[in-house]
């Protein structure tokens, strides 16, 4: 397969028409993925916002306090508010904050950006990314979109690109029942496609302020496979989030 970046897209402001701008400066074939970066997105749909609209509940200040003690400098309390707000649980309080979205998304800080954000202090990630990739997909008239953002896993040092929301193509490629090369039925083996699209692009991306924001990624095909919209793991069979809510960090 190709990936490449489009080319030329200039700073992304509210209102602006994310999936016009795309259409403009490249042409798409009809089996292309379009991966969109999850900061453009929420730049498009107004998610800049100042620390002054995320006044500091008692909770927040105490999350604050506990965060600053812990990395030895002063940490601001409306931010910790910003992403109590934003989540529906605080996995980690502690040293950091593990938290779970309203979409399903497990991240730190909620996703929340606080760099290349002109206009506001915090970049907020959209609010339902699937439907912001079904808005930009239909725009387009593209058959599949995947908003990505980037994020650390357990285990492993540094961040990759990973897949916040999706439309015109299932999340993951069931190889479950089909053969290996010894003729041996697989029985575990789900590919989650759009994760590893979205790993693949911010490679072509990049980082920092010469950063792309989309990529489109060209002559990779789905396959003959069983396709499943199991993206985010449901909380009764995610056990090492069940782990995480009953440690507590030690100073």
């Amino acid at each position: 397969m190709e990936l490449f970046a489009v080319p030329d897209l200039p700073e992304i402001r509210e209102g602006d028409d994310l999936a016009a701008m795309i259409g403009d400066r490249v042409d798409l074939r009809d089996d292309d993925v379009v991966v969109v970066a999850s900061t453009v997105v929420s730049k498009a749909e107004g998610r800049v916002f100042d620390l002054s609209e995320f006044p500091a509940s008692p909770r927040a200040e105490k999350v604050a306090d506990r965060l600053a003690a812990i990395a030895g400098e002063e940490k601001d309390p409306r931010f910790a508010q910003a992403v109590i707000e934003e989540s529906t649980e605080l996995i980690m309080e502690a040293p950091f904050l593990l938290t779970a979205t309203r979409f399903g998304h497990i991240g730190v800080n909620a996703g929340i950006d606080r760099s290349n954000v002109p206009g506001g202090d915090l970049l907020l990630l959209p609010e339902r990314p699937s439907e912001s990739a079904e808005r930009i997909r239909e725009g387009l008239a593209a058959d599949r979109v995947v908003v990505s953002d980037t994020c650390g896993r357990p285990f492993r040092h540094g961040q990759r690109g990973v897949a916040i929301g999706w439309a015109g193509m299932p999340a993951s490629r069931d190889w479950r029942g089909e053969r290996d090369r010894d003729g041996r039925e697989m029985g575990v083996t789900v590919q989650n496609v759009i994760d590893e699209l979205a790993s693949a692009a911010n490679l072509v991306a990049g980082e920092g302020a010469g950063g792309t924001p989309v990529v489109v990624v060209r002559d990779w095909e789905f396959g003959d496979h069983d396709g499943s919209d199991n993206h985010f793991r449901e909380v009764e069979g995610d056990f090492v989030r069940q782990a995480l809510r009953e440690w507590t960090f030690q100073e």
